[in-house]
């Protein structure tokens, strides 16, 4: 049997039991289409397919490649053989598997459910004159219907109106869905609970405020993925969100702040806005203070971009947070920010530093021991810097004891460690032709489709793979070339430092300032 319990496993988001002519044409009709609209996957199945007493193929594969069962009890639930197997086949994947399941009460009291009193107990009347040679069936359903009862639900006689009851039910399912998404997209990243639950404490989701929760601290300590998982876990509970990742560097673009305004806009108010004013009309604030809205402004270095963005702190909704994400304190402070606010990310303590670097290093979470004193001073010598101990564990991956000493002598020879040194060593180590990908890559290929860099580049797979083995670059879901900043911001510096002084002499131009001086100055190098 399949494992539910792995996301990807799953076809379905929901699975919907339902008494069909008790509440296919109402109740349940609403919720499914509340469910199409918030676009949660939700199988409901085709009254052709319930034929005879047994549950067909195509039903028990659905609710076994489902993460969450929702159960409509209504007052002839029990009566239909084909609900009742369907029921014990959900139990079986939620025991087994961990599959999620929530029943709805409707119009039905939830202790006639539990003790098959009422309509279940006339029901099972019948059930047992009928299966009177197969009492353990009957006795499967019972129980079914007993430990279904037992779990957190809903009661459709204490929320009304309907539509309040259905809303509640997709909130509760989004919820569900949200956290076990999270439990799976952050599996292996090292300490991150902690940090995420002393943020979450900053941000008082519930207080009718709006409040600004700053992440401060140095490259590579995990600030944007903090902020990511806080926006995965919590944005379903807002109106309007957007999560603007990498807001320094995106200025600098073409379309500069004006455009990343737009994008911001059109994703809180999920519509194509295009305003290129300084400030926003008045029906568009309007709009905005009616709303609840998270914004996460990811990588800020200047105030100007928050003031910009933001266009004013009044013109948001009660409720609504911002979180800012930077390097610099000075942003947060003259931004307004309280210090009570502001959460500093600081290095990884030594423990959860050890068990991140063995992720690398070894693919598993304990070190040989013939390698344990230089694992614990390549690990100090990171500094609990997760992205440096990525790398370094990345690099040292499959390699002999001499190429272990060999690496942490180099380490001693960085006297004033900076984590620029650090993630050279991996670059470093790289052939000539792997070396000029990164750097393409690092100035021009980030957030581009993976065959599209492949197809531009005339390369194989295999030097981008060489990459991620070395923890240099990652893809996204979506095949996209995804570079940690500080690595972006290494190889950049790579190609400036070959002529600090003549951009055009550089191998490499990204920077549309120096484009345009080496184009108008005719100073391009021809290779």
């Amino acid at each position: 049997m399949a494992s539910t319990s792995s996301s990807s496993s799953c076809k379905y988001d929901v699975f919907l039991s339902f008494r069909g002519e008790d509440t296919r044409d109402n109740f349940t009709s609403h919720l499914y289409a509340a469910l199409c609209r918030k676009k949660i996957k939700t199988f409901i199945d085709d009254e052709g397919l319930r034929r005879g007493d047994y549950i067909s193929p195509a039903i028990s594969d659905a609710i076994q490649g489902s993460k969450i069962s929702v159960i409509i009890f209504s007052k002839d639930y029990a009566s239909s053989k084909w609900c009742l197997n369907e029921l014990v086949k959900i139990l079986e994947c939620k025991n087994m598997n961990g599959q999620m399941v929530v029943p709805v009460f409707y119009h039905v009291d939830p202790s006639d459910v539990r003790k098959q009193n009422g309509t279940f107990g006339v029901a099972f009347v019948k059930h047992e004159k009928q299966f009177k040679d197969l009492p353990e069936k009957v006795q499967k359903w019972r129980a079914a219907l007993t430990e279904a009862s037992n779990l957190s639900g809903w009661d459709s006689m204490n929320i009304r109106p309907e539509a309040k009851l259905v809303d509640e039910i997709i909130n509760d399912i989004l919820k569900k869905l949200k956290a076990r998404s999270f439990s799976s997209d952050f599996n292996g990243f090292v300490g991150l609970n902690s940090r995420i639950e002393e943020i979450k404490s900053l941000l008082c989701i519930g207080l009718p405020d709006f409040r600004i929760v700053g992440i401060w601290g140095m490259g590579g300590t995990g600030k944007t993925t903090l902020a990511g998982a806080i926006f995965n876990l919590i944005s379903w509970e807002f109106e309007g969100k957007c999560f603007m990742a990498n807001v320094r560097e995106e200025s600098e673009k073409g379309g500069g702040l004006v455009h990343l305004r737009e994008q911001v806009l059109s994703e809180v108010l999920d519509e194509n806005i295009k305003i290129r004013t300084p400030d926003l009309p008045k029906y568009m604030r309007e709009r905005l203070q009616q709303m609840k809205i998270f914004i996460v402004l990811d990588d800020v270095n200047k105030v100007r971009q928050l003031e910009y963005l933001t266009g004013g702190l009044d013109q948001f909704g009660p409720g609504s947070r911002l979180i800012i994400t930077t390097r610099d304190k000075q942003v947060l402070d003259s931004f307004g920010v309280l210090n009570t606010n502001i959460y500093e990310v600081n290095g990884l303590k030594y423990h959860e530093a050890l068990e991140l670097f063995c992720n690398f290093a070894f693919k598993h979470d304990y070190c040989p021991d013939d390698l344990l004193v230089l694992l614990e001073r390549v690990v100090k010598y990171a500094n609990g810097n997760p992205l440096a101990l990525r790398v370094l564990g990345s690099v040292l991956h499959q390699k002999s004891k001499l190429e272990w000493e060999n690496a942490s002598e180099n380490l001693k020879m960085i006297s004033d460690p900076d984590i620029y040194d650090v993630l050279k060593i991996s670059y470093n180590e790289l052939k000539s032709e792997e070396k000029n990908i990164f750097l393409d890559i690092a100035c021009f290929f980030v957030g581009e489709e993976k065959d599209f860099v492949l197809r531009i580049l005339e390369v194989s797979n295999c030097v981008l793979n060489v990459l991620v083995l070395k923890s240099l670059i990652t893809f996204s879901y979506s095949n996209k070339l995804q570079m940690h900043d500080l690595l972006q911001e290494m190889g950049r510096e790579i190609v400036r430092q070959e002529f600090v002084k003549e951009p055009g002499k550089r191998s490499r131009l990204w920077y549309h300032e120096d484009v345009y001086h080496v184009l108008k100055k005719n100073k391009v190098r021809i290779y």
